[in-house]
């Protein structure tokens, strides 16, 4: 019960649950549309039906994630409550009607009004996370290194969504100096860094020590991590946006290092724990963080092998390494230890009447999840594979796979969130 205490200080599951939800269905569509899709492994990256998947999974599906996740674990990381349940709400009503129309806008790509619309929604639900963030934060004396991983990565999506949009304006009003198509590589990296790879650090840096029952704090080790990732980010801006001829292997290596850093302090945490025995949700969890490494592999290879221009599969490579390697492994891992917690405190936390409850792992079905892990690898291995040989037939049983481990995924966590209290006899 020492993990169940560790979270039973969460924002109530009426905020929290629809983002799972919402996720689970998001994960589906993505994983169909790229089985529908698989000729984009031969296309350029900058293509209606790439766009429309990109975005399905970054935004649908990984920060719909975040989003329920985050608002479960802020008051754990602050000690405190979440400032505004409305704003909660809020952020899933925007960024729920927002994220179908943006998407679709990319998959027809005929009328850019569409996009501004999804788009403006996005940014709308952005905010209310942002602020409900911030002044929960600081309403609380008590902020962690973990509440900043937090407060500035959400900072940093503000940053991603409205640099977004104004792109998506800039496809039919001049509000940028130069085309949309030429600022991608700063939108793509303002949330792949700046969101994703800072927010997964603060939260897994957290959630790995507490489920591996391990004592192991390191909160310099931690503001390291926190300043090299940062670092990077705002190097690479300025060489992007000066136009500097120097290169990207600087903030490369400077995010680098951060990642390494990252994985020693889990590292540590996991040689210490005191459970020995390691569930399969926490095992993924921890493999994703070797995934961080592959599309910095990847982006090697573009920058010093391979010019992007020729070779634009392998800047495919690179974006699908990213949302249906790392950051579909660490959600499907943590998903199954986070979202059991949330059910299992409305149904018995307060329930007298049940004397001897589940284990809350006991909420959702763990063969399930194991095949589901399987086919996510196999899946996934296939897929990659498929993008650097140009491989249809390989493409389409990766997709199939990869839809087949979504649809467990989906079908697992509604079984965990739709449990009710069990009758004794």
């Amino acid at each position: 019960m020492a993990s169940i205490s560790g979270l039973q200080k969460t924002t109530d599951y009426k905020v929290v649950i629809p983002f799972y939800i919402y996720a689970c269905f998001s994960v589906v569509i993505g994983t169909l549309l790229l089985l529908l899709n698989t000729d984009i492994i031969d296309a350029h990256y900058f293509n209606p039906h790439t766009l429309a998947i990109t975005h399905t999974m970054a935004l649908g599906w990984g920060t719909m994630t975040i989003f329920g996740a985050s608002y479960q674990l802020l008051p754990v990381l602050i000690e405190g409550e979440i400032d505004s349940n409305l704003l909660g709400y809020l952020t899933f009503i925007f960024a729920a009607i927002g994220i179908p129309i943006l998407v679709y806008g990319f998959y027809q790509f005929d009328n850019m009004l569409i996009l501004q619309i999804g788009g403006s929604l996005i940014n709308i639900a952005v905010i209310c996370y942002l602020v409900n963030v911030m002044v929960s934060s600081f309403k609380s004396d008590r902020r962690n290194v973990h509440a900043w991983f937090m407060i500035v990565a959400s900072a940093w999506l503000l940053s991603t969504t409205f640099f977004g949009l104004l792109l998506a304006f800039n496809f039919t009003r001049n509000v940028l100096p130069s085309d949309s198509v030429s600022y991608l590589t700063i939108h793509a990296h303002l949330g792949l860094v700046g969101w994703f790879l800072l927010l997964v650090m603060g939260v897994g840096s957290k959630l790995i020590p507490l489920f591996l029952i391990s004592k192991y704090k390191n909160d310099k080790e931690l503001w390291m991590v926190f300043a090299l990732i940062n670092i990077s980010l705002i190097s690479f801006l300025v060489i992007r946006i000066m136009d500097l001829k120097i290169g990207y292997y600087l903030p490369i290596g400077i995010a680098f290092l951060g990642i390494a850093l990252f994985a020693n302090y889990c590292r540590e945490a996991y040689v210490v724990r005191i459970r020995k025995s390691v569930d399969y949700q926490v095992k993924l969890s921890i493999a994703s963080i070797a995934q961080m490494l592959l599309p910095v592999v990847a982006l090697l290879v573009v920058l010093t092998i391979l010019p992007a221009s020729k070779y634009t599969n392998i800047v495919l490579l690179y974006g699908f390494c990213i949302f249906f390697g790392w950051i579909t492994a660490i959600i499907y891992g943590m998903t199954f230890k986070t979202m059991p917690f949330i059910v299992w405190n409305k149904v018995y936390y307060k329930n007298k009447r049940v004397k001897r409850p589940p284990a809350p792992k006991e909420l959702f079905d763990e063969q399930i999840f194991r095949v589901m892990m399987g086919a996510y690898i196999i899946g996934f291995f296939v897929f990659a594979t498929s993008i650097i040989l140009k491989n249809l037939i390989l493409a389409k049983l990766g997709a199939a796979v990869l839809l087949f481990s979504a649809v467990l995924y989906a079908f697992n966590s509604i079984k965990s969130i739709l449990h009710k209290p069990i009758k004794e006899l």
